[in-house]
Formats: structure tokens, sequence, C-alpha cells
């Protein structure tokens, strides 16, 4: 009589085992959760409770929205906000633009190029041309204190690249085929086929870019002169790591109106909400996108 046996991954897991897995991923979600609530508390903590505490507070107590008030009512802390949100906007939407062209048309075996455009694309994955010849590049093209300059060097991701090029290659070449037959050209092939059937991998990607220009801050450091024109990140950079206060808030500061803590846990908190309301309208395709473009690579 023979008997089956079913690998150890696919075994009913024991009550043992269901405990154990319940109690590491509730470690995770306290790691993950934990320093995100301190920093929130300590973000909406008015000065009493900041001071009892002796920094970051973890206990609620004394209440205060001062923070917000302070950073949000003007500023370069507000106009700062609106830089971040356009270079976002316009970053991801380049990017977006040029990814899906090129990874289109890398997709179609037998085009012109094919071969070493995508091996020259996959050289820079691995060599990088350095700071200091980027710099004289940015330099040279006059886009020193530009918006375009954050924007144009990182307008490409040839690893997202990669996975939407894979993902379009695996699009059923008789779905092509037939619209070629009926007339079709090939950006209505684009438009009207492959990307309605890739709008999980397009929207995992978009995610990737909006989140890269949003938590983007070095390059701004470099070419940006006037600090008026910064984005999110160079003011929370600044005032975090330096101890910089923004034009505009260092005065009720330094008389301890509003606790510096207080304001910068509030900066902090403000970089992460975009992040947090965007992706779980992209959440449903992380995993799925993902996987699918890797896979069919």
């Amino acid at each position: 009589m023979s008997t089956t046996t079913r690998p150890v991954w696919e075994e009913e897991p024991s009550a043992v085992g269901k405990g154990f897995k319940g109690l590491g991923l509730g470690a995770i979600c306290l790691l993950i959760l934990g320093p995100l609530w301190v920093v929130v508390l300590t973000s909406v903590s008015d000065a009493r409770t900041i001071t009892e505490a002796g920094g970051l507070v973890v206990v609620p107590g004394g209440l205060s929205v001062r923070a917000y008030q302070e950073i949000l009512t003007g500023g370069a802390v507000t106009r700062a906000v609106v830089v971040s949100l356009g270079l976002t906007g316009v970053g991801t939407a380049v990017s977006m633009l040029v990814s899906v062209l090129a990874a289109y048309g890398l997709s179609r075996r037998g085009t012109w190029g094919h071969r070493p455009i995508l091996l020259a694309m996959m050289v820079t994955m691995f060599f990088g041309a350095g700071l200091i010849p980027t710099y004289l590049l940015i330099q040279n093209l006059g886009l020193m204190d530009s918006y375009w300059s954050l924007v144009l060097p990182s307008a490409v991701n040839v690893f997202n690249l990669l996975v939407l090029r894979a993902f379009f290659m695996g699009v059923a070449p008789e779905l092509i085929d037939s619209a070629r037959i009926d007339g079709a050209g090939e950006w209505r092939i684009l438009l009207q086929i492959v990307l309605p059937l890739s709008r999980a991998v397009v929207a995992v990607v978009a995610l990737f870019y909006a989140v890269g220009y949003w938590s983007a801050w070095f390059n701004a450091s470099l070419y940006l002169n006037d600090q008026h024109r910064y984005p999110l990140q160079n003011i929370l950079n600044s005032f975090v790591l330096r101890q910089q206060a923004p034009t505009g808030m260092s005065q009720a500061i330094n008389t301890g109106a509003v606790p510096a803590l207080s304001v910068q846990m509030a900066v902090m908190v403000l970089a992460l909400v975009p992040v947090v309301c965007v992706y779980p309208f992209v959440q449903k395709h992380f995993q799925k996108g993902m996987l699918i473009g890797a896979v069919k690579g």
C-alpha cells in the first residue's frame, strides 16, 4: 500500500507552529508600528509632556497641534511640500512615459538595434559615470538651479524598465498579430491592448518612481543653489540632522513656545503622509505586478 507524502511547506501547521507564527508576526508589527507611534505621538505632544518624557514620547500626555500649525502656516515647509508634490507628479509622469515606450520597443524582438540598446542600458545598472562627471554634465547642459536637474538624471530606472519589458513580452502574440491584421499601428496596440493588460505592473512601477522622487534629497543638495527651492526631504534633512530650523520658525522654537523635537517629528509625519495615502490604492496590484513581471522575464 503506497502512501503519498507532501512537502513540509504544504503540510498543515501544528498549533505550536501557528502560535509561534502569530508571535513572530506580532513582533514584526511592533517593530514597524512602534517607531511610527512614537514619531506621531511626539509630534502632537506639548512642551510639558516632551520635557517629562525626556525626549521622544511613548505614553500619551498633553496633546497639541501647535507644531503642525507652525509648519503649515506658510514658510519653508509649506513651499517645500508644494515643490515635492510637483516634482513627484512631473517626474513620475516623465519616467513612466519614457520607461513604457522604451520597454515596449525593447520587448518587440527583431526591431532595429534591439540587442545593443538593451545591453547598453543594462551596463548602466553596474557601472556609473560617477558624481563629478554627472555634475559637470548637468552644469554644461545649463540645468543647474533648475528642477529639471532633479528629474532628467533619474528619469529612467533600468530595473523598472526591465520589469515592464518582461511583462510586455508576456502579452500573447496572437492578440498583437490579430490587431495588426485589423490595421492597428504600434501606438494603438500599446495604448489599447498592451497597457490595459499591464495595469498591475504599471501601477507598481509608477509607485516605485513616485516614492523615489518623493524621497530624493541628494540631487537637490547638489544642483539647487537656492535653498528656498528645496523639496521637503532637504528641509527634513537640514532640520532633523543638522538642527537648522526652517526660516520663520526659529523664533517660536527658541522661545520654547513650540518644542523643536515636536516640530521635527511633525515634518517627518508630513513626509510620510503621501506614501501612506497612495499605497493602499496600489497595494492590490503590488504582489501581482511584481510576481508576474518577474516570472514572465
